[in-house]
């Protein structure tokens, strides 16, 4: 027996709704990620995103009310989002992409255009709740009704974004699909719902959208690609003063906690330099490696400190990250014992016959004294008993407030409860002088953990190619007491030249600043991350 017409009305609304709620909430969170990857900041981001999108809820619902004709304008605001939410993130990623443009105060404008869609989405999907309420019953009765069925919707949206969508289809293919899914909401509701006719324009034009989405959907790794490397090069070549630099991508990857990026960059030839062409490695837009250091600082973070150590199969040592594999290639030469722990357990797949990675690893995950955990690190050293001769943080730098965790006294000092007597912790570092508040905060970080010994030191190489050996990255070793003998360079792998340039390597205290909160998981203090 088929329905009455009023109840088929009621009932094509009421899923109408789930679905402008589904679609309304992931835009935010597309909207969220895409800001965090322009601009850095994972609880800033999406904090200001859903101020500003609530806010702009409330702006939509108010303008109700000097809105007419509730069936023709539900039909407009439905093409209308279907519009502007792709378009708000190819506005996003298009004004971040022209480095070569420059203009007084060009950072703030870019940052203010930026979170636009934010709010013309939020205006938007402000008037879906009051016109789908009328719709449902022009009393006013079905307004409960209606929002209990967008607030499912909402919830819904969040975690199949999480669990699908973002891990699967990637940003730019899933605002496209939601995009689409307003436009056939459009469509059902013009000509299956029995409501009047639209104007003819409004039809055509919704009928394009939706031809077009649904061929950029098919083509949806190529366009994810195309957007992608548009934005990941021209980030990259802003970094350098104009004409520079170039790049060129190579491979993108997106794993389930972060994206992979290798390129090949050109430096313009210079008096001192010449021009020169190398691959390099980034992870969440952060720079991780390029050929021309590579091995001066897997020198600097494995060979350095291991001449504090006996090179024997009962040294333990804990590597922290080091995904590449290429730290545990160094390690494998000393005849240690080696717990890998790494979160990212398709990183730790993709690198091992990857051609850029495989140069450098030769095959060191295969080493039968290595064992690996795909955890992260505080789970691990949460769970586990087992105490280390060395720990090795091979991390990426404090530039966002994911990192704030592994830069916190609560996880430096589980390193220490798994540290021997002598056992040290060696990681990369910032310099002082270029990020003196980040330093201050992170030493005042490390020594309410109870490390209070330090030795500072750089990794050293060719790095430029002109036959002579550079100062490289800083890194820090730290000990929670005397610490053993600071024998740093007395590896096996370091050149005579290398071994003497840490002959007057001595323990110095950790000093603790004044005025300075160190960071804590449960007390952030936010200066440890770079700007």
């Amino acid at each position: 027996m088929s329905l009455p017409a009023p109840d088929r009305r009621r009932g094509l609304l009421l899923g109408l709704t789930f679905v402008v709620a589904f679609c309304s909430i992931v835009y935010e969170l597309i909207y969220s990620e895409m800001l965090r990857v322009l601009f850095g900041g994972t609880v800033l981001r999406y904090s200001i995103t859903i101020g500003l999108f609530l806010f702009s809820l409330g702006v939509g619902a108010f303008c109700f009310r000097y809105l007419s004709d509730t069936e023709r304008n539900f039909f407009r605001t439905e093409v209308a989002l279907a519009v502007a939410g792709p378009l708000g993130l190819l506005l996003m990623v298009g004004v971040n992409s022209a480095p070569w443009i420059q203009f007084p105060l060009k950072s703030e404008l870019v940052l203010v255009v930026s979170h636009l869609p934010i709010v013309v989405v939020g205006v938007l999907s402000g008037l879906e709740i009051p016109f789908l309420s009328t719709l449902v019953d022009s009393s006013g009765d079905a307004f409960s009704e209606v929002l209990g069925v967008d607030y499912f919707g909402s919830l819904v949206g969040t975690v199949v974004y999480a669990l699908v969508f973002y891990p699967t289809l990637g940003l730019v293919t899933t605002i496209f699909v939601l995009g689409l899914a307003n436009a056939v909401v459009a469509l059902l509701f013009a000509y299956q719902g029995g409501f009047k006719s639209p104007s003819v324009p409004v039809v055509v034009a919704c009928l394009l959208v939706t031809a077009s989405y649904g061929g950029v959907i098919a083509a949806g790794e190529s366009a994810e690609r195309a957007v992608e490397e548009t934005y990941i090069g021209a980030s990259i070549e802003s970094q350098y003063p104009p004409g520079q630099v170039s790049v060129q991508i190579q491979d993108v990857r997106r794993t389930a906690h972060q994206r992979v990026v290798i390129y090949n960059r050109t430096l313009a030839a210079a008096t001192d330099r010449p021009r020169r062409s190398e691959q390099c490695l980034r992870l969440d837009g952060q720079l991780q490696l390029c050929d021309s250091w590579v091995q001066s600082y897997h020198r600097g973070l494995v060979d350095a400190p291991m001449g504090m150590l006996p090179h024997r199969p009962d040294t333990r040592v804990l590597l922290i990250g080091g995904g590449d594999h290429i730290a545990m290639n160094r390690l494998r030469k000393y005849d240690v014992t080696v717990d890998q722990v790494d979160l990212d357990g398709e990183f730790l797949e993709y690198t091992k016959n990857h051609p850029y990675f495989e140069q450098y690893h030769d095959n060191a995950y295969t080493y039968d004294r290595l064992t690996t955990y795909k955890t992260d690190a505080l789970t691990h050293l949460r769970t586990t008993d087992r105490q280390y001769d060395l720990v090795l943080l091979d991390l990426p730098g404090a530039r966002n407030d994911d990192m704030l965790p592994v830069y916190s006294t609560e996880f430096y000092r589980l390193l220490r409860g798994h540290l021997t007597d002598d056992g040290i912790v060696v990681s990369w570092g910032y310099d002082r002088s270029a990020y003196s508040t980040h330093y201050v905060t992170y030493m005042n970080t490390v020594r309410a953990a109870g490390f209070d010994r330090h030795v500072a030191y750089h990794a050293w190489g060719d790095t430029d190619g002109d036959s002579e050996t550079e100062q490289g990255e800083r890194f820090y070793a730290f000990s929670p007491g005397p610490g053993p003998s600071p024998a740093l360079g007395t590896a096996s792998n370091l050149t005579d030249t290398q071994q003497r340039r840490y002959a007057d390597a001595e323990w110095q205290p950790v000093l603790r600043y004044r005025g300075v909160e160190p960071n804590s998981i449960f007390n952030p203090n936010y200066d440890i991350i770079i700007n």
